[in-house]
């Protein structure tokens, strides 16, 4: 067999593994080993093992994402999921689907702060689903609008996918971020314009809460001050250039630690369980990234990668149709994995077909575009069947209701996730605007 036919054999045999729901990370490893074996020796593999289990465990550019995590445990264990939910649904929740948009807000709060889909997903669902149920929303259209939400963690920055996409095509973390912010806008947007339909459609889906009282409404918004400080700390100085993205994190992570104590009422029992939860999927990203080294590194040798960009910038496809293609991949690809295996797994045979094509964008421009247009893609896979992982998630919190009712739930949400990849697609300036704005 051919080096070129092992590597197209290895995905294979990846795909195989993970259908048989041996996890990602592991499945990279064993298939990457012994791919990396067959064509360039044990010896080779052992040497390769040993630098690169290093590197990847003591580059400092992967220290900003335990950090983030940290952030994201500890604002959870302030009370702020609670306290951004509150504070929305007092100014809109007497309004039809109120409730549901409050939620939608709450995810979009949440996410800057968090940089993770399924800890937004479980931490505003755990808050909310209480809520929505005690109002009689429709059990499908309120699970379906809280997964669909839970995706906003990873899309509007900081987000731990963006940043290992940053690492893996050697862009820039801080304008990715600035790259992110008007999809991830977009998004919420989208989806409360979806939750403004449906319930109009259908009034008995959303009814209206409770009016708050003014005295409320201020009181809840003087709740989320710190939530807004830590954003505007944490971010605006990234985006400003005053520090990089791990000393931001860090900074975020300490102020989060701070309102734990002070505000929160966290003792040395949270701390300890906050600590133990980043570490638990700080290590289950570095697992899946270490098998991404492996595999990957494998895919190279068998010259996999160079063949298919090869192929494509010779096929005379316009460039669009190809990106297009991809898309439609990575929306499949979605429904059997989760969407860092997908960013990890694609991004070494995508991006170099990506880099030499003409899509009329300088490449630094080209890196930010293709990377948010991935970063919304792999956001769909999240809530697409039959794997759906912020789908499994809410319904862990609502086992009452049937999973068939959350995925139909999510339909409407789908397709505002389409009308806006179409757009950041058709106009690159929506991912440009914020990095061009900045560096200017």
């Amino acid at each position: 067999m051919s080096d070129l036919a092992l590597g197209a054999a290895g995905f294979g045999v990846l795909f195989v593994l993970i259908a048989l729901r041996v996890p990602i990370g592991v499945g990279m490893i064993v298939v990457g080993m012994v791919g990396y074996a067959s064509i360039a020796g044990i010896i080779s593999l052992l040497s390769f093992l040993k630098t690169e289990m290093y590197w990847r465990f003591s580059s400092f550019d992967f220290s900003v994402i335990p950090l983030f995590l940290m952030m994201g445990n500890f604002a959870n264990r302030a009370g702020m999921t609670a306290a951004l939910f509150r504070a929305a649904s007092s100014w809109i929740g007497h309004f039809r689907g109120g409730l549901a948009m409050a939620a939608i807000g709450g995810c979009a709060a949440f996410g800057t702060i968090s940089g993770s889909s399924l800890a937004t997903a479980a931490m505003m669902g755990q808050v909310s689903l209480p809520e929505l149920r005690r109002y009689r929303y429709a059990s499908g259209f309120a699970t379906g609008a809280l997964a669909a939400g839970g995706t906003l963690g990873i899309l509007i920055p900081p987000s731990i996918p963006l940043i290992i996409y940053a690492i893996m095509v050697e862009g820039n973390i801080v304008q990715l971020f600035q790259a992110a912010f008007v999809p991830g806008i977009l998004a919420t947007v989208g989806y409360l314009t979806v939750i403004f339909i449906v319930v109009r459609i259908d009034p008995a889906a959303g009814p209206a809460g409770r009016r708050a009282t003014s005295a409320e409404r201020w009181a809840a918004l003087g709740d989320i001050w710190t939530v807004a400080i830590i954003f505007l700390v944490v971010m605006g100085g990234i985006y400003s250039g005053i520090f990089t993205p791990t000393e931001g994190a860090g900074i975020g992570a300490m102020g989060t630690f701070l309102v734990a104590i002070f505000y929160g009422g966290m003792r040395l029992s949270g701390f300890i369980d906050a600590l133990l939860e980043t570490a638990i999927t700080s290590a289950m990203i570095f697992l899946i990234l270490l098998g991404a080294g492996v595999f990957n590194a494998f895919l190279g040798f068998s010259q996999l990668p160079i063949w298919a960009a090869e192929q494509f910038q010779n096929s005379g496809l316009p460039p669009y149709t190809i990106l297009i293609g991809m898309i439609i991949l990575y929306l499949f690809l979605g429904c059997i994995m989760d969407s860092l295996a997908m960013i990890l797994i694609t991004i070494p045979i995508f991006w170099p077909i990506i880099a030499a094509l003409d899509f009329g964008l300088q490449p630094d421009d080209l890196k930010l575009w293709f990377g948010i247009i991935t970063l919304s893609v792999v956001e769909i896979g999240l809530i697409t069947p039959p794997v759906g992982l912020n789908v499994f998630v809410i319904n862990s919190l609502a086992k009452d209701v049937p999973m068939i009712d959350t995925f139909r739930g999510v339909i409407p949400f789908l397709a505002s996730d389409f009308v806006r990849v179409t757009l950041i697609v058709g106009l690159p300036i929506l991912s440009l605007f914020l990095p061009k704005l900045f560096g200017s």
